[in-house]
């Protein structure tokens, strides 16, 4: 079987090809090798926080077997490998050296060893998951983007709020956005205090905001404080893409409670979403529309409306989940990446989207920097 899954990484010239960008005809996938039903091979680089949750997942879904866990910290590899029967490393060196026929790998390090440990696995034409962001800066995210498309390989980026079900529903909907207004705060956890609160919780919606608004981002405004370290803990910034659509977003990792929420508008509808509560509901102004009419026409007549329930005049509706939909985003986010790996498509959240994500992150943390206070002569934020 090894030798089998090596060579189905190359074409007949040598090259591995690209997983999603080569033509149907000349992809050469998992499943084209006669191993569809045959769990692939996977791996997870650094089993802190979150990548212990990829393992055990990777433990439990049918369509993958998990031969091993890396971590500087072998004890911490050796307990996780002992909870879900796998081998155990302390260097990527390890695991490539006794796992040739590895076929994907969650990368889940801290963001800034994402560069050198990505490639290396890309190197050897191993599909790779990285963790959000996909890298520090825009220059290590472009590097990560030009190897995987050389080796021509998946690269997915974490980004799992992509596969919350309520942004899902929303989605598929289509409805082109004019206004996003967006908050994620939480009380303080004392994790992650290296970066600011931007790249820290900011990106979830930063990937989200970009793909909604769908257009070139062209102006970004952003302030921001920094109360516990020389990061920004609390920020805010209004974006403005090409099309005229504006997004407002605020992060704050000093709050006294968790929420995680976003509404968008459009000349038609009107959708509030809550990524914790994975809800959403929907407001039609196409659901009522003959009542909406009318009501303009007295409105414009000079009619006294002020006992009339507006509610009543649009259509409320909650936004269906449906079965696929119903999967916890990790799991979800796994398994899409897996049947990518098979089918050889697109990924959902692939390293481009990742790249713009960690851009416009960048761009906000400038705009912080460079805001200035009335009375205070030095920034707050470095």
């Amino acid at each position: 079987m090894a030798h089998l899954l090596r060579w189905s990484r190359r074409d007949s010239g040598g090259h591995r090809p690209f997983w999603g960008c080569l033509p149907a005809a000349k992809r050469i996938t998992w499943s084209a090798m006669g191993t569809q039903q045959s769990p692939l091979p996977v791996a997870v680089i650094g089993v802190g926080r979150m990548g212990r949750h990829h393992a055990r997942i990777y433990s439990e879904l049918p369509q993958t077997r998990l031969v091993a866990v890396v971590d500087a910290d072998i004890e911490r590899a050796q307990t996780i490998a002992d909870q879900y029967g796998c081998e155990a490393y302390a260097s990527i060196e390890q695991l490539l050296a006794e796992h040739a026929d590895l076929a994907a790998v969650t990368v889940a390090v801290p963001t800034v060893q994402h560069r050198e440990v990505a490639s290396k696995l890309l190197e050897r034409g191993i599909a790779t998951l990285v963790e959000k962001p996909i890298a520090p800066t825009v220059e290590d995210a472009d590097a990560l983007c030009k190897l995987a498309e050389e080796r021509r390989v998946v690269l997915q980026v974490g980004h799992t709020e992509r596969f919350n079900p309520a942004l899902r529903a929303v989605l598929d909907m289509r409805i082109p956005a004019r206004f996003m207004e967006v908050h994620r705060i939480s009380p303080m956890t004392f994790r992650s205090l290296d970066v600011g609160v931007v790249m820290d919780m900011m990106i979830h919606d930063l990937d989200i905001v970009l793909t909604l608004a769908a257009s070139e981002l062209v102006d970004v405004a952003a302030t921001g404080v920094a109360v516990l370290g020389r990061h920004e803990d609390v920020a805010n910034a209004r974006l403005t893409f090409a099309s005229g659509c504006v997004a407002n977003v605020t992060a704050s990792r000093l709050a006294l409670k968790t929420e995680r929420k976003m509404r968008l508008f459009s000349e038609e509808a009107y959708v509030s979403l809550d990524y914790q509560k994975q809800y959403a509901l929907i407001i039609r102004k196409s659901a009522n529309a003959e009542a909406l009419a009318e009501a303009q026409r007295e409105v414009a007549g000079g009619a006294d409306l002020s006992d009339l329930d507006y509610t009543n005049l649009v259509g409320v509706e909650e936004l269906s989940m449906d079965g696929e939909n119903q999967a916890d985003p990790l799991t979800a986010e796994l398994t899409d990446f897996v049947a990518t790996v098979r089918s050889g498509g697109r990924p959902t959240v692939d390293a481009r989207a990742g790249r713009a994500a960690v851009d416009a992150a960048q761009r906000i943390v400038r705009a912080i920097r460079s805001h200035r206070w009335e009375g205070l002569t030095q920034p707050t934020v470095v």
